[in-house]
Parts: C-alpha cells; sequence; structure tokens
C-alpha cells in the first residue's frame, strides 16, 4: 500500500549520498537510522533513477545477505530505473495533459454559454422585427434581415457543435439508451429536412422495409446523426440531384446508408474527413459553409453507442456514409454496461 510506504527526506544519508556522487551507491553494514525502513541490513543498493541527466528518483533495495546485489544484479536494476524515469515521465506528461483538456474544457463550457445567452437575444428581437413587430420593414431591410438570421443559424451551429464535442471529450455526454424502431426516427428526419430538398429540386428517396427495426440506441443522438448526414448530402449535391436513405438488418446489425450523386470526395480526403476542423481544400466544398466538426462528432456519437461508420466515395462520383446501430435484441444488455 503506497499509503504506509516511509517518506524519506532528501538528507536521509543514502539520498543525499546518490546526489552527490550522481552515481549508484553501495554501502556494506547499513545501521537502523541508514536504512530506508529502520532494519539494520547487511548491504544497501541506491540506483539514481534519471530523466535528462537530472535525478528523480531512487531505487534501493537492502539485503541481510552481505553476498547480495552482484554485478549483474546492478545492471539489471540499472536497466529497471531506466524504464521507471520513462514511465514516470509519461505519467508526468499525461498529467499536464489532462489538466490541458481540463482547462480547455472548462473554458469551452465558459465560451458557449456567455454566447448563447447574447445570441439568444440577438435573434429574438431579429425574429420580432423581420415580423414587422417593429414597424413596417422595407425589402431590402428584410433582405438584411435574412442575412442575419443565416449567420445566427450558422453561430448556434457552431456553439451546439463546440458543446456536444467538448461534452463528448470530457465524458459528460449522457445517452439515453432505450428501445425505438429505427425507421420512425428516419422518417421523422426526412420530414425535417424535406423543404431543403424541395428548394433545389433534389429528389429525396427513403428505402426502408415493411418491418420493424428496433434498436438499442440514443433515439436524440441518432437523429443527430442522421440529421448530419442527410444535411451534408443536400448540401454537396448539385440542384436536381439524387439523395437516398437506404435502412435494413445486415449482419445482425441496423445499417444506415445515405448516397447522393454530389461532389464527392477524394481518397487524400477521406482518410482525414472525420478529423476536427478538417475542411477539404476543393474549392467546390469550401464554397459551403461549415467548421468541420460535424463529422467528428456524428463518429463520436455512432462508437458511443456501439455502431461504426464508413464512407465510399469518388471525386464527382456521389458518396455513400454509412453507419450501424445494435439490434435490441442482441445488444442491449452489453451496450448498457458499457455506457452506463
Amino acid at each position: 500500500n503506497p499509503e504506509e510506504l516511509p517518506i524519506v527526506q532528501l538528507d536521509h544519508p543514502i539520498v543525499a549520498a546518490v546526489l552527490e556522487s550522481q552515481e549508484i551507491v553501495r554501502s556494506d553494514d547499513v545501521t537502523k537510522s541508514q536504512a530506508i525502513d529502520g532494519t539494520a541490513a547487511a548491504v544497501q543498493l541506491a540506483v539514481p533513477i534519471r530523466r535528462d541527466a537530472k535525478i528523480i528518483g531512487l531505487i534501493t533495495l537492502e539485503s541481510q545477505d552481505e553476498t547480495s546485489f552482484r554485478p549483474d544484479d546492478v545492471a539489471f536494476v540499472g536497466r529497471l530505473a531506466d524504464r521507471a524515469a520513462v514511465a514516470i515521465e509519461n505519467a508526468r506528461l499525461y498529467e499536464e495533459i489532462q489538466m490541458a483538456n481540463d482547462a480547455k474544457s472548462r473554458f469551452i463550457s465558459m465560451v458557449t454559454h456567455e454566447l448563447r445567452v447574447p445570441l439568444t437575444s440577438i435573434k429574438g428581437y431579429a425574429d420580432l422585427i423581420a415580423k414587422g413587430l417593429a414597424g413596417p420593414i422595407s425589402d431590402q431591410q428584410g433582405q438584411f434581415l435574412s442575412v442575419i438570421s443565416r449567420n445566427l443559424t450558422r453561430m448556434s451551429t457552431l456553439i451546439q457543435d463546440l458543446s456536444d464535442l467538448n461534452r463528448i471529450e470530457s465524458g459528460r455526454m449522457r445517452f439515453k439508451l432505450e428501445e425505438f424502431d429505427l425507421r420512425e426516427t428516419v422518417e421523422d428526419v426526412a420530414d425535417s429536412l424535406q423543404e431543403r430538398f424541395n428548394s433545389r429540386q433534389q429528389n429525396l428517396k427513403v428505402e426502408m422495409p415493411q418491418e420493424p427495426i428496433i434498436v438499442y440506441a440514443d433515439r436524440l443522438r441518432t437523429g443527430q446523426v442522421l440529421t448530419n448526414l442527410v444535411s451534408n448530402a443536400n448540401k454537396y449535391t448539385p440542384d436536381n440531384g439524387r439523395i437516398i436513405v437506404r435502412v435494413n438488418e445486415d449482419a445482425g446489425k441496423a445499417a444506415v446508408a445515405v448516397m447522393d450523386n454530389g461532389l464527392g470526395i477524394s481518397e487524400e480526403d477521406q482518410a482525414k474527413l472525420f478529423s476536427q476542423f478538417f475542411r477539404s481544400e476543393d474549392e467546390n466544398v469550401r464554397e459551403q459553409v461549415g467548421w468541420g466538426l460535424g463529422l467528428s462528432i456524428v463518429k463520436m456519437l455512432v462508437e458511443a453507442q456501439g455502431g461504426e461508420i464508413s464512407v465510399e466515395s469518388a471525386l464527382r462520383r456521389g458518396s455513400k456514409f454509412a453507419f450501424t446501430l445494435p439490434i435490441a435484441a442482441i445488444a442491449a444488455p452489453s451496450t448498457a454496461e458499457a455506457l452506463s
């Protein structure tokens, strides 16, 4: 038990000897005051643990056998000290990373909270003006208000994405796992986005079996995943394009595929597609507003629920994003244990 180990001061004889010599120290006929645990010993060995030429710790060994600690034993302890130095340094770096992540998490939480309040107020007043409740507005003023509204929506999306990403990475996002028919969520998402497709004369087709597909997942987060993928298909597919959402069961899992005949993605970009803040250098993609967070969040949400996500695409030939979720009867217990 580490709490029961004695605290060794820097002025302890063996510690002081190693710090002064900067070498391995061997002592014979060790008295109680010289021993680490207060028990007299025939021989004592202290091997420094170094990192970047600096002593950061000691490995001390004591024995009642005066023949202990032969040269090969000392060499072994030296190698052990080298390994210990690496482990200690890694632990220190990990602690620093954790502290930095905690600071980042607190900062993002504070910033997103502070931004939401004024954005909500701005949006509320802009909507009142747009509805004419503050007096008549001209056509030009209406256009200006539309620009304001679009940019407010863009900023709200960024804030929500940053908040979601922060909660996922910090382990603070909670999943409400339940059994539900995946087809209903797909239909809800398709209905909510249908107007976007109509405005661009795009054909959105949903293909699903007549039988229910009962999954064990978070209904809200599953809808978030679908909304992101279907919205991307709408965004990166030209007017009059075609988008298909296909749902079925495959190898004991529920499978969803979102396919389009849009811009497509190069092999180089596919390798980085799910990375945070990644944005393609393709000028056609750059024309679309985005922050490069959506797909990284989608991947985290899918994997957190026991699913997988993949992409198949070719430049200028469309894309297929597919993800899986556990079927309720098969995966509910194990998934519940993993996320509880």
